[in-house]
């Protein structure tokens, strides 16, 4: 009897033209392929997403902002904290993974991003220092974490394409509970971060799935999909 494929949502409004676009679905089918199971991907448009989420095992909250919706990628990110769903946030989808816990766990209601809300009083993310455009740097991740379990080593050479991280200001309060720093750059700076107590709940401000397009199945994106397959078993 042939297994039930996963069902992905990659929320973001899709660009061809984008690279992370033009790799998470190959990063994800490599993934599939590594670990012998089928994955199904819906792309959902933060402007257009379904009103139930509940058919899907896990989620991608893609690069590529502004969003055309903000509230509508917050939702899904909110859906899959609260409902135990896998998700990975990758560059936007780390940034807004970090507004959704501010907004909605910390109850930071006038939480914003900066990029479209850039005099906010309480802008989470806000533009970087030096702006990460087509830069590859090093991550030195925390030990006995998932992203370390994932890769297998604490320390990386990633891609980026990103000019907004975390408000320095901020990041000490966003990091007091349950959602921890997990990866830092050479400067220190904030790369990766996870939420304690649920299943899958990563978010990077690199790329990690650029390695498809040279061939390799990113760790992050097998990570993903076995925390899916755990949970809807």
């Amino acid at each position: 009897m042939k297994a039930t494929p996963l069902r992905l949502a990659l929320i973001g409004d899709y660009n061809p033209h984008v690279t992370a676009h033009q790799a998470i679905p190959v990063a994800l089918q490599q993934a599939a392929d590594t670990l012998g199971m089928t994955v199904d991907v819906h792309w959902l448009d933060t402007d257009t997403l379904p009103e139930s989420l509940h058919d899907f095992d896990g989620f991608w909250c893609v690069p590529a902002t502004p969003y055309r919706d903000t509230d509508g990628a917050l939702r899904a990110i909110r859906f899959a904290r609260e409902q135990r769903r896998p998700l990975l946030g990758t560059c936007g989808g780390f940034q807004h993974a970090l507004l959704e816990y501010a907004r909605n766990a910390l109850g930071w209601v006038d939480a914003e991003h900066g990029e479209v809300a850039p005099d906010a009083k309480r802008a989470v993310i806000t533009p970087l220092t030096c702006a990460l455009v087509e830069a590859t740097d090093t991550v030195r991740l925390m030990p006995y974490t998932r992203i370390a379990e994932a890769y297998g080593t604490l320390d990386l050479e990633e891609g980026y394409r990103c000019r907004y991280g975390v408000n320095p200001e901020f990041a000490s309060a966003l990091l007091e509970g349950d959602l921890i720093a997990t990866g830092h750059d050479c400067a220190g700076d904030l790369r990766a971060v996870e939420l304690l107590g649920h299943p899958f709940f990563v978010a990077t401000l690199f790329q990690p799935e650029r390695a498809a397009l040279k061939g390799i199945a990113p760790p992050l994106a097998i990570a993903l999909l076995k925390a899916c397959q755990e949970q809807s078993a």
